[in-house]
């Protein structure tokens, strides 16, 4: 039932809010270690950089799982799960001492429990819990990623100035932790659970019917199903391209980028930390975007003006002119790609297939994201500077703005499946 006015998928959507900003502080903390890392350690930046490579390869491929993971065992246990599992994973981390060790607990653990609190997540619940506004919801969980590098990255950056590496960890982990109260006491499975429907809904409907098959079965089987349609193709190749430009590439080593340039880190953390707050409005605005425009031209649009920012940021830093404006351009740009993204997977693969499908599309995404860290990191150890890494990464942007014009133009084989058997 309704409490204090308030339909309850607005309190599932708000917990869920936090538990992606929490998981989106985890996954930005790289950023302020690998200088630190290189310091303390003697390790090369493309050896801290093969960590946090795998970090985000398994947060890309957990994706599908974790959809079909919550489908099957629900939302509340997925959440909480992923949450535990991370708290453990961050405090074994402040005991590294060796390479494999990072590897080890970076990339694997790490790396799997945030692919468990990930976007997909995000789909499964506005899918089950929203009809109305969709797109506006998905906007404001996507822009959770912003505001959880807004909260946290500042923070780190400061704590490893006093404290030394391990005290961002040690946050981190009692972040990840704090959640799962809320987890518990404010994650609902369905709105029929409540005797509610979902949110919009003329009437009182039962959500969709959770999945009965072996997760990782319907994983797969929605692979092999999907991976038939050029429109699964067109997604994920973008969404390559997004991860490898965003998390991979700006994510991972623009504060080292900067701290190679005479940039404090801490200044550098603000930047990223600004680009964060620029993003949940971007964010934001793209959700509410998605739901009026062809998500086929913003796509065309984001990328575009992606592609164009990096192209940009070498001599920003170069000349340490303009910065502020890269900022305030690529932040609203951030991950405005995931609301139309999702739009078009859902499109094309129907509401109960299109979060597993919108799964693999964001496993795409972090192939790409870890490609480019570890790219990057092997440009700056062999070149000596990043300059290459960003204009590379520019130029597929461009490529991505193009190939987003052919998404979803016409019905795929995988829609007409799904129909046929409905």
């Amino acid at each position: 039932m309704k409490r204090w006015g308030v339909h309850p998928g607005w309190v599932v959507a708000g917990v869920t809010f936090g538990v992606l900003m929490a998981a989106a502080g985890i996954r930005a903390t790289p950023g302020v270690l690998m200088v630190p890392l290189e310091q303390a350690f003697g390790w090369s930046r493309a050896t801290i950089s093969l960590a946090i490579s795998i970090n985000l390869l398994l947060y890309g491929l957990a994706g599908p799982f974790c959809a079909a993971v919550a489908q099957r065992v629900g939302i509340r246990r997925t959440m909480a799960g992923a949450m535990g599992l991370l708290a453990v994973a961050l405090v074994l981390a402040t005991r590294i001492q060796h390479p494999w060790q990072l590897v080890l607990v970076w990339g694997f653990l790490v790396g799997g429990g945030t692919g468990m609190a990930a976007n997909v997540l995000g789909a499964v619940v506005v899918n089950r819990w929203f009809v109305k506004h969709r797109g506006l919801v998905l906007g404001l969980l996507t822009a959770a990623t912003a505001t959880g590098q807004l909260l946290f990255l500042p923070v780190l950056a400061r704590l490893v100035e006093a404290r030394g590496w391990q005290a961002p960890l040690w946050l981190m982990g009692v972040a990840a932790l704090c959640t799962l109260p809320f987890i518990l006491l404010g994650v609902r499975e369905r709105p029929a659970d409540l005797g509610v429907g979902p949110y919009g809904a003329e009437r009182t409907e039962l959500a969709l019917v959770p999945a009965v098959a072996n997760p990782a079965r319907v994983a797969v089987d929605t692979l092999w199903r999907s991976a038939r349609s050029r429109d699964f193709w067109l997604l994920a190749g973008t969404f390559f391209v997004c991860g490898a430009s965003t998390n991979g590439l700006i994510g991972t080593h623009l504060i080292p980028a900067c701290m190679d340039h005479g940039i404090p880190e801490v200044t550098a953390a603000g930047m990223l930390a600004t680009m964060g707050i620029f993003d949940l409005f971007g964010t934001t605005a793209s959700g509410w975007l998605s739901d009026r425009v062809d998500s086929r031209k913003l796509l065309f649009t984001y990328y575009a003006l992606r592609g164009l920012s990096l192209l940009f940021l070498p001599r920003a830093l170069l000349e340490h002119q303009g910065l502020s404006v890269f900022t305030v351009f690529y932040g609203l740009d951030w991950i405005a790609t995931v609301p139309p993204t999702v739009r078009l997977a859902t499109d094309a693969f129907g509401k109960q297939d299109g979060p597993v499908v919108f799964g693999w599309v964001v496993a795409a995404h972090q192939v790409g994201a870890a490609f480019a860290a570890l790219g990057a990191g092997a440009i700056r150890t062999i070149l000596g500077e990043y300059q290459l890494a960003f204009i590379l990464s520019g130029g597929l942007c461009l490529l991505a703005a193009l190939l987003s014009l052919g998404i979803a133009r016409r019905r795929s084989a995988f829609a007409a499946v799904v129909a046929a058997e409905s």
